[in-house]
């Protein structure tokens, strides 16, 4: 079968003649198609069939096991100029990556099929989608790309004949680690990828596009591309707001864009637009206007559980696929978090038995599950609409035990993108290397920004002078502990409560102090009725230690340095800011490890 598009066709043409496949196949999206991918699949031993009767049309998959996260210091950013890729990325020159991976490619499909898949990242019709083609020889890849994106004829339809589209290249190549690379060409608006079959490092319209390659093309055509999740909330007063949060995976976005309102909050609804990207445009009344360009979701599975996610629960018990989590003997998945106890016996996530007394945990702690989004109970009818949903306000959270209260807002735009730049995490599985270190991590982006940071925080500040009204920024820590070292907060569906405050302050309203960090709850202004709280643990929640600040600030000072002089103007005067503020309320010389923010 040959492509529709003339642009297509010589890059699939290209393609076949470097990876010589035994076959070409292009993919239009269809039943009868998936459910061909999927019999060779299982035939093959690539997915395992799951419980058809508890769990129709789920299967499950096991990958390689030095295969599982994203491989950070795999993936480079190919500009020309050095400096265009910025110190918050590794660095090619693009001749050198392509000289490198040529002849990776060179031969890697023989024997094996070239799936050709067109898709489309956004709603049809609208004026942010945009259009990638993924070539790859995983039909992983293929089923995970059906459900993650809209694949097929309306991409070509969107496309046209135009040759402005998005060229994806993949091969699982051998899975060797020392052939691995995810390389991305911002200025061709192409990635490569060899080596993996992992989701964020083989599905390229994922973090690859939607965020990488878009947040150049944003900076170029004046939107922003963004790793948030998009809820919408009604209040008990019929007022609808649009809420978009940036952070770190495995910190709660896909929990708080499923959120389920609590039954001691009468009157609230919630519903999920999107868990993981978030396209924003200025829009002609001088709001933000946001778009999730995904059509599924691609959640972290351990902790899942109906406690903290009903809605993901009940989501991926049909028509999903399970990555590395265990298999219990009647054929149903498990992981820790579960709702049900550990199993007696199971197959660990790599095959091999597994039971309580196991030294190794059952599901990887980066397993997934891979869902369409018409399947989650909380979908909002406005998920699709082509012109996107405007946004109230925009929150910024992290893993952080100590230093940042519960909420807090930005007095404006400009603190707000501050406050963005200087967040900071202790680090999960999502991505190789040790969990629990305090890594910063930028708008949740240092790891998919496609460009200089230094000049992604410009962009945002010029965004924010282009709008009338813009989004209310905060910061969030649901994450906070106490002197015996357990969470003080809740969380989960009693996170509304600080939602609550956070559009109550949209709307004028809310008490708040003006504190050295920005507006702080007054302890009477958050609703905590009904919340088993004490006082102290609420004075914890919302404290503003002078001596963990003087350390944030200190920390800062280095960052800030590895950007030289295109650091803006805007978020140094920030800095400065609150290094006065700070220094006021904590005079004595700043010094200390860096504690980030």
């Amino acid at each position: 079968m040959a492509s529709q598009n003339a642009a297509i066709q010589r890059w699939v043409d290209e393609i076949q003649k470097l990876t010589t496949p035994d076959r070409v196949v292009f993919c239009d999206g269809s039943q009868g198609e998936k459910d061909r991918l999927i019999r060779e699949c299982v035939a093959a031993g690539e997915l395992i069939e799951l419980n058809q009767k508890k769990l129709p049309g789920c299967y499950l998959h096991r990958s390689a096991p030095h295969d599982v996260a994203r491989t950070e210091h795999l993936t480079f950013v190919c500009t020309e100029e050095r400096e265009d890729a910025g110190p918050n990325n590794n660095w090619m020159a693009p001749d050198d990556a392509r000289k490198k991976l040529t002849p990776l490619y060179r031969g890697a499909m023989k024997g094996r099929t070239m799936y050709v898949v067109p898709f489309l990242m956004g709603p049809p019709g609208s004026r942010f989608s945009k259009v990638g083609v993924e070539i790859t020889d995983s039909k992983y890849v293929v089923l995970n790309m059906r459900i993650m994106t809209r694949i097929g004829q309306v991409a070509i339809d969107h496309l046209g004949n135009s040759d402005d589209f998005t060229r994806c290249l993949h091969s699982l190549g051998d899975l060797s680690p020392e052939r691995r690379f995810i390389c991305h060409f911002p200025q061709d608006n192409t990635v490569w990828s060899v080596g993996s079959g992992y989701g964020g490092n083989a599905l390229l319209g994922k973090k690859c596009m939607a965020l990488r390659l878009a947040s150049w093309l944003g900076k170029k055509e004046g939107w922003l591309a963004e790793h948030m999740l998009i809820l919408q909330l009604r209040t008990p007063e019929g007022k609808t707001h649009y809420v978009t949060g940036a952070f770190p995976s495995a910190c709660g976005k896909t929990n708080l864009a499923m959120i389920d309102p609590p039954a001691t909050m009468p009157g609230w609804q919630a519903w999920t637009i999107g868990d993981d990207i978030a396209w924003l445009r200025p829009g002609a009344d001088g709001r933000l206007w946001a778009v999730n360009p995904e059509s599924g979701f691609f959640g972290v599975v351990p902790g899942t559980s109906t406690n903290t996610n009903a809605n993901a629960m009940e989501m991926i018990q049909q028509d999903t696929i399970y990555t590395n989590v265990a298999l219990r003997p009647d054929g149903t998945p498990w992981w820790e978090g579960h709702d049900d106890a550990p199993p007696e016996n199971a197959l660990d996530w790599q095959g091999r038995p597994w039971t309580p007394k196991s030294t190794e945990k059952a599901a990887h702690p980066n397993s997934r599950f891979t869902t369409h989004a018409s399947r989650c109970p909380s979908i909002s009818p406005d998920w699709e609409k082509p012109e996107g949903v405007p946004i109230s306000a925009m929150l910024f959270g992290a893993r952080r035990q100590r230093t940042v209260p519960l909420v807090f807002q930005s007095r404006t735009w400009q603190h707000g993108v501050f406050l963005g730049a200087t967040l900071s995490s202790e680090t999960t599985a999502a991505a190789t290397g040790k969990v629990g270190v305090l890594r910063r991590d930028p708008m949740a982006m240092l790891p998919f920004c496609g460009y200089n940071m230094a000049d992604y925080w410009a962009h945002w500040l010029k965004t924010g002078r282009q709008l009338k009204s813009p989004p209310k920024i905060f910061r969030v820590n649901w994450f906070r502990t106490g002197d015996n070292g357990k969470f003080l907060w809740p969380g989960y569906g009693e996170n509304l409560r600080v939602l609550k405050w956070v559009l109550e302050r949209c709307d004028g309203r809310g008490g708040a102090t003006d504190g050295p960090i920005g507006y702080v709850p007054s302890k009477t202004a958050l609703d905590l009725h009904d919340l088993d709280l004490s006082d102290s643990a609420v004075a914890q929640l919302l404290r503003v230690d002078p001596a963990e600040w003087a350390e944030a600030v200190h920390g800062q000072e280095s960052f800030f340095e590895s950007f030289g002089d295109r650091l803006p103007r805007g978020i140094l005067e920030e800095h400065d800011i609150l290094a006065h503020r700070v220094g006021e309320m904590h005079p004595a010389e700043l010094h200390g490890r860096d504690s980030g923010m």
